[in-house]
């Protein structure tokens, strides 16, 4: 285990330019991205950033709806109302649009910097290795915005695209929590501890639990694939690994239940000192269970 002298929160971290103020990626396609369900259609209709081409709503949605769309603000484009059906044939078999559709541009692309712009002396962000299934993500999406995380970092390889499956499993928070992709995850990291930031690695076999590592402050939590774990220069970027207090047979939950829980439990314990934090970590046994 490693430790540096200069992870004291007071580092200043030169900032690149906001994402609102570069280019959206472009999408195959031609840079179109269909979001389907009540929730992310109206924060995406809700977001400044977000570009709407095309909105499609059932008489029902609409009715429903009436009072939020008329509160926006913004200008955008004016419903189509369509039958049920004309959504169903644009979605996967099975999709629940609950009569809402917008094709939307992909949103800017997220950097580190943005989200090191969200953190104040306490803060969390979701690391996520090479965990690929858009509804885990999604679903981790909206956990990391209920509880309060910064933003979420995934990897450009081994990590779902902007999708309205990915969209709907994020239920709005895809517009307002900061999903970072980057190259290296090891690297982003890095630039994580030199902001301050404690790395905290889930593994089934940690010697601690959450709760009883005891951590607060600046906090990166890195959880991996299901059924792979955490690659091998992940957990050596890590300067702890803990475990979820589990008491039945089962070994692991799923990821995105398991992002959830670990988000929950750091914002209910999230007023620890700060010099108690580094005790705990200091104090942390060097010779704690590696993944092999």
């Amino acid at each position: 285990m490693r430790h540096s002298n200069h992870r004291d929160g007071t580092r200043h971290v030169r900032l690149r330019q906001p994402a609102s103020h570069r280019e959206a990626p472009r999408a195959p396609g031609g840079g179109q991205v269909w979001i389907y369900g009540r929730h992310p259609v109206l924060a995406a209709l809700a977001n400044p950033e977000r570009r709407v081409f095309r909105l499609m709503l059932t008489a029902e949605a609409a009715e429903r709806s009436a009072a939020e769309l008329s509160a926006l603000g913004r200008t955008l484009p004016g419903p189509e109302l369509v039958p049920r059906e004309r959504i169903s044939e644009r979605l996967p078999p099975g999709a629940v649009h609950q009569g809402f559709l917008a094709a939307v541009a992909p949103l800017a692309e997220a950097i580190l910097e943005d989200v090191l712009a969200r953190t104040g002396e306490r803060g969390v962000v979701v690391a996520l290795d090479q965990v690929t299934d858009p509804h885990n993500v999604g679903a981790i999406l909206r956990s990391a915005e209920a509880f309060g995380a910064a933003g979420v970092v995934v990897t450009e390889r081994h990590a779902p695209e902007e999708t309205g499956t990915l969209a709907k499993a994020a239920s709005g928070a895809l517009e307002r929590v900061p999903l970072v992709r980057v190259v290296n995850l090891v690297r982003a990291l890095d630039q994580l501890k030199q902001a301050g930031f404690w790395i905290l690695g889930l593994d089934e076999r940690a010697e601690k639990t959450l709760p009883e590592a005891g951590m607060s402050g600046r906090l990166v939590v890195v959880l991996g694939a299901e059924g792979e774990g955490l690659r091998r220069l992940t957990v050596e970027r890590c300067d702890l690994l803990v475990r979820l207090p589990m008491k039945g047979a089962m070994p692991s939950l799923n990821v995105s239940n398991a992002a959830a829980i670990s988000l929950y439990e750091l914002a209910r314990d999230g007023v620890r000192p700060l010099d108690e934090v580094r005790q705990n970590l200091l104090n942390a046994s060097p010779d704690s269970p590696q993944p092999g």
